[in-house]
């Protein structure tokens, strides 16, 4: 919640998800230009989301950067999300300045 208000604040449109498989429908109707991907979600957990993602969009030629968001921050989590198709990692908690720019490397933010 504290990530979706400091991106609102920073101009940014946001739509969230409460699990993977939510988060991969809602990619297959709509194209975002960054998605942070929670790994620890139920239903369909955020690495094979981002999975699915990477397979669904070899078919559109599009490909949306996704940020892992986890609080797993083992040795070797952040290859498993790189190995998935994430191209990045934020370590929550996030922290704000991390986020911002995080999210300016990938985006334009006004």
């Amino acid at each position: 919640v504290m990530a979706q208000l400091h991106l609102q604040k920073m101009g940014c449109q946001v739509d969230t998800a409460t699990n993977g498989q939510t988060a991969l429908e809602k990619m297959r109707v709509k194209h975002y230009h960054l998605a942070l991907m929670d790994c620890q979600m139920p239903v369909m957990d955020g690495y094979e989301a981002a999975r699915s993602i990477r397979e669904m969009e070899t078919k559109n030629g599009h490909q949306t950067p996704i940020i892992a968001m986890t609080a797993k921050v083992l040795p070797g989590d952040r290859e498993k999300c790189l190995d998935v198709g994430m191209v990045g990692f934020l370590a929550k908690p996030v922290e704000i300045d991390r986020l911002k720019a995080t999210v300016t490397q990938y985006m334009p933010v006004k």
